[in-house]
């Protein structure tokens, strides 16, 4: 469980990004990505789209990062 989570937990600390803003840009209460950051649920495949969006929003840097950790950087 927690891929979503580790890979959101990580772009959050190294952007400087507050769970807050970015459940202010999806919409959402704080406290479900609390609990994606903290691996407790999982977000469904299109929360994991939003949460994409969204961080392109905030930082496309952080977005980027964000797929890049939840997909892996395995070459094909």
């Amino acid at each position: 469980m927690g891929k979503a989570g580790k890979a959101l937990k990580q772009v959050l600390e190294t952007y400087d990004i507050s769970q807050n803003r970015v459940a202010t840009e999806m919409g959402i209460g704080r406290s479900n990505l609390h609990r994606w950051v903290n691996e407790i649920r999982d977000p469904g495949a299109e929360m994991v789209i939003q949460l994409r969006d969204a961080l392109k929003q905030i930082n496309p840097e952080a977005a980027r990062e964000f797929v890049r950790l939840y997909l892996g950087d395995e070459e094909a």
